[in-house]
């Protein structure tokens, strides 16, 4: 698990908001999206591995996923929550 004093300091690479981590709801259904190979990166790649977890910016659009407790921070490697609902 991540621990709480480096997701106050970590920042969307975009647009510098704060993240905050995903709730367990959100990444469960992310993960069935996995499973069923339907989820997607903002550059269009399909995840082969269930997430850890997640952590969205501000706006609550983006997600940057947690993947083997590593965040992914690379803004290609996040999945778009508007695309997703």
């Amino acid at each position: 698990m991540i621990a709480d004093h480096l997701i106050e300091i970590l920042r969307c690479p975009l647009d510098r908001s704060e993240l905050h981590r995903a709730s367990a709801d959100l990444v469960a259904k992310l993960n069935l999206a996995v499973a069923a190979g339907t989820l997607k990166n903002v550059a269009g790649e399909a995840f082969e591995k269930p997430l850890d977890g997640g952590l969205v910016r501000a706006a609550g659009d983006l997600l940057y996923p947690i993947i083997d407790e590593i965040p992914v921070m690379l803004p290609d490697e996040a999945i778009d929550l508007g695309a997703f609902n």
